[in-house]
């Protein structure tokens, strides 16, 4: 299994056997969220370019918990859609392996992104914030996303 590659020449193409792999949206542009929150094409190209010039991604959590990561990105861009990923879950962590089961039964599905707001503009009327740039500090696999559209799309079911 091959991951997308980035125009970084400090990232490479990564190979990683199919076990624990999986890609998904962690945010889809242009909807309003459970916090009342839209998240704006490019509010993550400032972010993901600190990102790559340190020379990795953010963490991979479980449910958000800090003391709970679970795996680790391997590839990450904003596209037309919204922010796609792709990850390895760490399966010798056993929170990671739990993780793997629910995600290959269609258990848990949700992806959900930890960011402090840099930029943002809220509508006095509706009370949704449009959200034009954010410092992406961890991605988190969820039972339940704020971001409804925010899935997990494919999970290598293989053991290979």
């Amino acid at each position: 299994m091959e991951t997308k590659s980035t125009q970084n020449p400090g990232f490479k193409t990564i190979t990683v056997n199919d076990k624990g792999f999986f890609s998904g949206y962690a945010s889809v542009f242009d909807h309003v969220d459970d916090q009342k929150d839209v998240v704006l094409r490019g509010s993550f190209k400032q972010s993901l370019e600190k990102w790559e010039r340190e020379g990795q991604w953010p963490k991979m959590l479980w449910q958000h918990n800090q003391k709970e990561p679970i795996g680790r990105w391997l590839f990450m861009e904003e596209d037309a859609r919204g922010l796609y990923v792709e990850g390895q879950l760490l399966l010798d962590v056993q929170k990671a392996h739990e993780a793997y089961a629910l995600m290959r039964a269609g258990a848990v599905d949700g992806l959900s992104i930890g960011y402090r707001v840099v930029r943002a503009q809220k509508n006095a009327k509706s009370a949704i914030r449009h959200i034009h740039e954010v410092d992406l500090l961890e991605i988190s696999v969820v039972t339940f996303a704020a971001n409804q559209q925010a899935k997990i799309t494919r999970v290598k079911k293989q053991d290979a």
